[in-house]
């Protein structure tokens, strides 16, 4: 049995799929580095120094947008794209946790 079918990504320029891809990855090393979430310092040390290299991308892929003219952020558009690839669970681990009970 196949799984189901998921809904096609919103249709997005080069720089847009790349503005996606590198604000997802911040968002993923954020997560691992978070001091309520994390479990270990090695893991939140590695993932502060990839942190660097995945912001060096986002800024690439919007300094790459900004060039090709594109000047507005389709925010409704990109938001969609962002569900689809998982943002909202991939951003909660961004947040604090609920508090534990006493």
């Amino acid at each position: 049995m196949l799984p189901p079918e998921l809904p096609p990504l919103p249709a997005l320029t080069r720089a847009e799929a790349a503005f996606v891809d590198g604000y997802l990855g911040v968002v993923d090393q954020l997560g691992r580095i978070n001091p309520a979430r994390a479990d270990r310092t090695y893991g939140a040390l590695r993932a502060a120094q990839a942190l660097v290299a995945r912001a060096t991308a986002l800024r690439d892929a919007l300094a790459l947008m900004h060039e090709h003219g594109e000047h507005e952020v389709y925010a409704e558009t990109l938001a969609r794209a962002l569900r689809l690839l998982d943002g909202e669970r991939r951003a909660n681990r961004v947040t604090l946790p609920p508090p534990s009970a006493p």
